[in-house]
């Protein structure tokens, strides 16, 4: 079945209000296989992006014998307020036009249509009249939800549940991520001994040995985009090289450690030496730091 895909997308990396518009298996015109199938409108906000979009969605109703035709048409937005603005742009067009009211819009569809006004008028009539029909047929809607519908009525192929939810709160994911992990203590042995050596760890430091939050709150880190290119660059490590590098930072750390009391005691030992007092010290800051 022929098929045309009309999408507004914006992405800020690239070019402020980048418009795409693409064409698959386009019927309306014999020489579109002439044409490029790929067309790319750079603009600023505000420039008239939405317009040239609701032009190019028009024309092709327009030229199209099929009054239903755009049941095959499908227009994609990164936003719902995106969505809803092509809507009622195209609605209300082909509205004033079944009126025979004039727009802006009508000259430039004369002109790229070679259709007079009163067709246009008798065309949209009739268009009005299937949209309010199959209102349902006109697809403009948000990526998200175009893939979310997919993914419903492939569902089983995919292997997932056929009464999925999409849970958009991410501290909810995140947790039930954690809850997740715990679970698995006593099935997994080195997740396990893992965990519970951290708990034994924060209890001999005097701190509260109920890691969930610690993990919890260190899982948001997950969400930060400054640290995506790190998560990245260790996602592919095994759990054991994980361990490892844990044993090697805490050798690290314990070196390290020892080293600042060796200077500590060598510090306060210099301040004795030269019959210095603690006192001698704004507040006794220096030496209490080297202790």
């Amino acid at each position: 079945m022929p098929f045309v895909f009309v999408a507004k997308v914006l992405i800020p990396q690239l070019f402020e209000g980048i418009c795409l518009q693409f064409f698959v298996n386009c019927p309306q015109n014999q020489t579109m296989s002439h044409e490029a199938t790929f067309q790319v409108y750079s603009a600023s906000a505000g420039s008239g992006k939405t317009f040239t979009l609701v032009k190019e969605y028009l024309k092709i109703l327009l030229k199209s014998s099929d009054t239903y035709h755009f049941q095959k048409i499908l227009a994609l937005t990164f936003t719902n307020k995106a969505a809803h603005e092509m809507k009622e742009r195209i609605l209300g067009t082909l509205q004033a036009f079944a009126r025979g009211e004039t727009t802006d819009m009508m000259q430039p569809l004369m002109r790229e249509t070679g259709l007079q006004k009163e067709k246009i008028q008798e065309k949209s009539q009739k268009i009005v009249q299937a949209l309010l029909q199959n209102y349902s047929g006109l697809h403009i809607t948000t990526i998200d939800s175009f893939t979310h519908r997919i993914i419903r009525n492939f569902a089983y192929d995919f292997g997932l549940s056929l009464n999925f939810s999409v849970e958009l709160d991410a501290q909810q994911i995140l947790q039930e991520a954690v809850d997740a992990v715990f679970a698995k203590i006593g099935v997994e042995k080195q997740l396990s001994n893992a965990l519970i050596q951290y708990a034994l760890s924060k209890a001999n430091e005097d701190k509260s040995w109920d890691i969930n939050r610690d993990i919890f709150e260190s899982s948001k880190l997950l969400l930060n985009e400054n640290d995506s290119l790190q998560f990245k660059s260790i996602q592919d490590k095994s759990f054991s090289e994980y361990l490892k590098l844990q044993e090697s930072i805490l050798k690290e750390k314990k070196t390290a450690v020892s080293q600042i009391q060796a200077i500590g005691t060598k510090g306060v030992a210099l301040i004795q030496n030269n019959g210095l007092d603690f006192k001698d010290f704004y507040r006794s800051m220096l030496p209490n730091h080297f202790q």
